[in-house]
């Protein structure tokens, strides 16, 4: 069902697409880094995350997020998978994301956990789904 103009001469119709979004599962040092969101309540660390800009590739996306979110400078990255998050009408598009240099946190973070390969496979991501599902996912494809 959309939402469409019932006047012949309009026909208009929401789609409603999803927005696209770019989640990266960045490494750096030979380990991970989770980040906790600021609005986030102590203890729950996910992907970096961000909304691919106009004109953007979903990988010149992630590679800017780690800059921005975590002040580490991205030289590959590597698709992981596509995901829908219906319950914000998006589309995560998410990659690991190799790095070098040292972790400088922007606003919207509040703090980074580094864990280890082996430690990635039994994070606990919380009510994290789709974390969880997008980590699952690269740890059995890497």
């Amino acid at each position: 069902m959309r939402l469409a103009c019932s006047s012949q001469q309009c026909k208009f119709v929401h789609w409603n697409n999803p927005i696209p979004v770019v989640a990266g599962l960045v490494r750096c040092n030979g380990q991970y880094v989770l980040a906790r969101n600021a609005s986030w309540p102590p203890g729950m660390f996910s992907l970096i995350t961000g909304f691919l800009e106009h004109g953007e590739s979903p990988e010149s996306a992630i590679l800017r997020e780690t800059e921005e979110e975590l002040g580490l400078t991205g030289h590959e990255c590597k698709f992981i998978g596509h995901f829908a998050l219906p319950e914000f009408n998006q589309l995560i598009i998410a990659f690991a994301v190799e790095a070098y240099g040292h972790v400088k946190l922007n606003e919207e973070i509040a703090e980074v956990q580094l864990v280890a390969h082996d430690q990635l496979a039994t994070f606990d991501f919380g009510c994290l789904e789709l974390t969880n599902t997008v980590v699952s996912h690269w740890l059995k494809n890497a």
